[in-house]
């Protein structure tokens, strides 16, 4: 359960920062509040809410299942969980884009 928690952990902590940079940028960006969910753009604030609570429950994994920094299991867990958001993240939002532009 403790690897699942650290890669989950990177996941959420790669997921917030996307809202967050769109949310103090003052940009829309989907979230899964969006019409539809995931596509349609949600107002600024929202994103920056949504960043924040994926802070919180990334934080909160860490704080329960410490993790240190270096080349062992669980920091490479943790990494794995930030490559597989991160890139889950960046094609499903190339995806919404491209349609956006295209349509």
């Amino acid at each position: 359960m403790y690897f699942v928690a650290i890669f989950f952990a990177g996941a959420f902590l790669c997921n917030c920062i996307p809202h967050l940079s769109c949310g103090l940028r003052g940009e829309p960006f989907p979230t899964p509040f969006s019409k539809p969910r995931g596509v349609g753009d949600s107002p600024p604030v929202v994103n920056f809410l949504w960043a924040f609570v994926n802070f919180l429950v990334g934080i909160s994994l860490l704080l329960r299942n410490p993790v240190s920094v270096g080349l062992n299991p669980g920091f490479i867990t943790l990494g794995a969980g930030v490559l597989a958001m991160g890139t889950h993240l960046s094609i499903y939002f190339g995806k919404v884009r491209r349609n956006k532009d295209a349509g």
